[in-house]
């Protein structure tokens, strides 16, 4: 059975920097992409970012461009999202997610979801 764990998340000062783990155990195959996702409170689930089974594809949304670095290594079965000045508007529990087929940049494109971390940003 595919399980997906992720941490690292916590309460940070608006500026502030956290990193997330993701560790993914029961796949046996290597080549697989993964994807982030947040749910901030009282919304839906929405895309964060993207990297393929070879780690040379890596897509981002607009919000988190140039501050949020996606990485990692499905030999490894280990993916990590460094999260740097962060925003209050970054809020959310975090999920790391393994990609299936489909759009990646909607959850129905992900077939195994980790339960999620939460990351609190004050202002």
């Amino acid at each position: 059975q595919v399980q997906l764990v992720e941490s690292g998340g916590g309460l940070v000062q608006a500026g502030g920097s956290l990193k997330l783990s993701c560790v993914v155990s029961g796949r046996t195959s290597t080549r697989y992409a993964m994807g982030w996702f947040r749910q901030p409170p009282g919304k839906e689930r929405e895309f964060v970012a993207f990297i393929g089974w070879i780690g040379g594809s890596k897509y981002y949304a607009d919000s988190v461009l140039g501050r949020f670095t996606i990485s990692g290594d499905a030999r490894k079965h280990l993916f990590y999202l460094q999260m740097n000045s962060l925003k209050p508007e970054d809020t959310a529990v975090y999920h790391c997610a393994t990609y299936d087929s489909g759009n990646y940049l909607t959850p129905r494109a992900y077939d195994y979801w980790g339960q999620g971390t939460q990351v609190t940003v004050s202002s």
